[in-house]
């Protein structure tokens, strides 16, 4: 493990003014990826938030880290709320800035976080939207002759939902993590941690197809034994926006919500594995979850299905 930060003299009796402030987020995205093993899209994420949290301190002419106290902090997270940002999208900004102050106290900046006597914002009210196993099959099916590359876009959606992958983990999935034969792939998560996931028959059958056609005439140039699993037309592994657009594309043709995303289809993994009697310990595993937390949110989706259900069908609903 990388050695900490270690305090300065310096540094203690420093006075960050606001260009000072801005001058440190490049420590922090170090402090991110050496102290905290974070992949690379969650420093971005984690970077642009502190940005916005540093060009919020400025319009209110707050330049010493050690003036913010628990009002500033609420008041930041007011604006925020103010804005119609989501309670999912104020409690990530609430993460990175708690991680912030973590930062600052093994700097020696501060001797203590005020930010951790802030609760993050209710999640349960927000329920991911999910699909029905019929609409998911609609879904799978909906690549035809017409699209450039049908055979791949079929295996790339039964990737995601028999797996319960994030797109990124897709977009970075080596040939040589798959293992056909075995049905299962070795996947890449957050913080670098591999995880095993399972394949379906579905999904096995739709990567079989794929790689005995396509993908072989996608090849330009000599690949490499460990190449990427998914390709474009010019032979390059298939990047995350491309993953999105062609779920979204694919969704609106079989009359999907505009809201559905690759992150869609690991909802639905999530929720009909639970229905299908699943335990969330397992669940959890298979998502590639630190918290336990983050997988319960699930239980609730589940719950509400069932209530809809039951108000449904009960005589006296």
């Amino acid at each position: 493990m990388p050695p900490r930060f270690k305090p300065s003299a310096s540094k203690k009796n420093s006075v960050p003014a606001p260009e000072q402030l801005t001058g440190r987020i490049d420590e922090f995205v170090h402090y991110l990826r050496a102290e905290c093993s974070m992949a690379d899209n969650s420093v971005l994420a984690y970077t642009r938030d502190i940005r916005q949290f540093f060009d919020w301190l400025q319009a209110k002419k707050i330049g010493d880290v050690r003036s913010i106290k628990l009002k500033t902090l609420t008041s930041y997270l007011k604006s925020l709320h103010e804005r119609g940002l989501a309670a999912s999208s104020i409690g990530r900004k609430l993460v990175a800035i708690k991680t912030l102050f973590r930062f600052f106290v093994l700097e020696g900046i501060i001797t203590e976080s005020v930010a951790e006597l802030l609760n993050s914002p209710k999640l349960w009210d927000y329920l991911p939207k999910v699909l029905s196993p019929e609409k998911v099959n609609a879904l799978l099916a909906a690549p035809a002759r017409e699209d450039g590359y049908p055979l791949r876009d079929r295996a790339l959606l039964c990737m995601l939902y028999a797996t319960g992958c994030r797109a990124s983990e897709i977009a970075n999935l080596k040939l040589s993590q798959l293992s056909l034969e075995d049905s299962y792939c070795r996947c890449i998560g957050k913080g670098n941690k591999e995880r095993i996931v399972s394949l379906n028959p579905v999904a096995t059958s739709a990567l079989e197809a794929y790689l005995e056609s396509e993908r072989q005439n996608m090849i330009l140039f000599e690949q490499p034994q460990d190449g990427y699993l998914f390709l474009t037309r010019s032979g390059k592994g298939i990047t995350r926006l491309t993953i999105w657009r062609l779920v979204k594309k694919y969704a609106a043709r079989i009359g999907c919500s505009k809201d559905v995303s690759p992150h869609t289809l690991r909802h639905c993994f999530a929720t009909h594995m639970l229905a299908g009697g699943a335990e969330i310990r397992a669940l959890q595993e298979m998502l590639g979850h630190a918290n336990i937390r983050t997988t319960q949110i699930y239980t609730h989706v589940e719950h509400s299905r069932l209530k809809s259900i039951h108000q449904k069908c009960h005589p006296r609903g």
